[in-house]
């Protein structure tokens, strides 16, 4: 059994990212961009209802300053090891050089919650504000081709969804340049229109409206009227709050996996995680004060949140660019999920891990991974279309905050085990932030349904199985070892 704690060596991550069979185009601001493109989606336009209404309300902007300090924990250990290994396997290949090859393994496997699955749900926001927007110019698409079975009642095939996901392959597979082109163009309309909310937006702003500004503590009653130990609002309300808009963060670590095609990865991959982090964390705490300055936070709708807010303020017109960006933002979070799960598959792949004639082919024109890609694509696309997916957001969030967790610890791991080894970029006081980071994401796993653990524990069993059935024989180690 030892062999599957056996760790690759970190030599053999340098050789690789030296020799690297990617284009290398992305400079420090193509990969901050790449980095915005896969944070900022529907979750600034959606969750921010949910949280302050039932359980922040104006102290929301507390409870994204509380969610940003977490994810910033992580984001500095992803950046020591994305200067330290510089190769496109994001927090899979950071556990092979540290943890071991099962561990390893366990952790990619579970990176597809984050982006197939994390890219499968939003394939079907996609499809929601899509639909809206027609409505608005008078259009309208038949319910049984914009809807899933349950959502229906009855056969049903999400058109929109199918199509926009295919629409995004074929972008992937044209190239990097070309995904990161269209990525910067729709960052830039969608961070405009952020811009736009804040800065109209504070001009409708009534300061009564954030007093209090953390709401009195309520206790949370069932069906009968009694209490059930849980409570919204107050200070317990604000962190709730903060579990929830953790996931308008999930993305940044999508720019470590494009380390393969960064010019200078060791120094641009580790700005780019921070930056992009960072400015997004700014963007949403401003939008949170200026939606529950606009109007009391109780009058906030849970699906459009930012639009119903300029809606009360008498600011209706604003509805149609809030809408668009929308559209624009999700289309980007699907480029960039997508595109970080093909580079996941690519590092395994070139591990051994999986089958290097699938997962592991390049282009031979574009010099991208199409098999791999197309293969995402269909079953994206499928499961976007035709399967209800109510829980499937929580386990996308599982899959990432094991990752989290999990480079937290191993950038512990690596700095006992090989002190001396180059760093371009150190985490500062790495023995408080990597265990914080560790533990927040843990307590954060904790709060998920009882039913999404059993799923987890599913689907993990799943991948321990095939790991030893295909992986576990077919790598690079083993074959090595042989």
């Amino acid at each position: 059994m030892s062999s599957v704690w056996r760790k690759k060596p970190i030599s053999a991550f340098h050789a690789e990212a030296g020799k690297s069979e990617l284009k290398r185009i992305l400079t420090k601001w193509g990969l901050t961009s790449l980095g915005i493109g896969a944070i900022i989606g529907g979750g600034i336009f959606t969750l921010t209802g949910i949280a302050a209404h039932d359980h922040a309300g104006p102290a929301l902007a507390l409870s994204f300053v509380i969610a940003g300090i977490g994810c910033l924990f992580a984001s500095l250990c992803y950046a020591e090891f994305a200067s330290v290994l510089p190769v496109e396997g994001s927090a899979y290949a950071y556990a092979y050089g540290t943890v071991g090859e099962l561990f390893a393994w366990f952790i990619g496997w579970n990176l597809i919650l984050e982006y197939m699955m994390g890219a499968t749900t939003v394939a079907v926001a996609w499809s929601g504000y899509f639909s809206k927007l027609l409505h608005m110019f008078g259009l309208h698409i038949p319910d049984w081709l914009n809807n899933d079975p349950i959502t229906y009642g009855g056969f049903a095939f999400n058109l929109p969804a199918f199509l926009i996901t295919w629409l995004v392959t074929g972008i992937l597979i044209k190239g990097i340049k070309e995904a990161a082109s269209t990525n910067n163009l729709i960052v830039v309309l969608k961070v405009a229109v952020v811009l736009f909310v804040i800065i109209a937006g504070a001009f409708y702003v009534n300061p009564e409206n954030w007093t209090p500004f953390i709401p009195a503590e309520q206790p949370i009653l069932d069906a009968m009227g009694n209490p059930t130990g849980d409570v919204n609002f107050g200070f317990g309300g604000v962190l709730t709050a903060a579990t929830i808009v953790f996931f308008a963060y999930i993305g940044f670590d999508a720019v470590s996996t494009q380390a393969g095609e960064a010019i200078n990865p060791k120094k641009d991959v580790p700005f780019a995680i921070i930056a992009s982090l960072v400015i997004c964390t700014i963007l949403y705490i401003l939008v949170s004060l200026v939606l529950t300055g606009m109007v009391p936070y109780s009058t906030l709708d849970l699906k459009a949140p930012v639009a119903s807010a300029f809606s009360g303020a008498g600011i209706s017109w604003a509805v149609y660019p809030i809408t668009i960006a929308a559209v624009a933002g999700l289309t980007s979070v699907m480029l960039v999920m997508m595109l970080g799960q093909t580079r996941i598959f690519f590092g395994m792949a070139k591990d051994g891990l999986l089958p290097r004639g699938i997962f592991g082919a390049l282009h031979p024109k574009f010099k991208t991974p199409y098999k791999s890609t197309i293969l995402v694509g269909l079953i994206v696309s499928i499961v976007a279309a035709v399967t209800p997916i109510n829980n499937i957001s929580e386990m996308c969030s599982m899959g990432t905050l094991l990752a989290f967790s999990m480079v937290c610890l191993a950038v512990l791991i690596l700095r006992k085990r090989e002190p001396d080894l180059e760093r371009p970029y150190r985490t500062p006081m790495v023995n408080i932030i990597a265990p914080l980071g560790v533990l927040f994401n843990i307590f954060l796993m904790t709060q998920v349904r009882i039913h999404t653990w059993y799923a987890f524990i599913i689907w993990g069993t799943l991948g321990v199985i095939v790991y030893f059935l295909y992986s576990k024989r077919n790598s690079n180690l083993e074959k090595g070892a042989q």
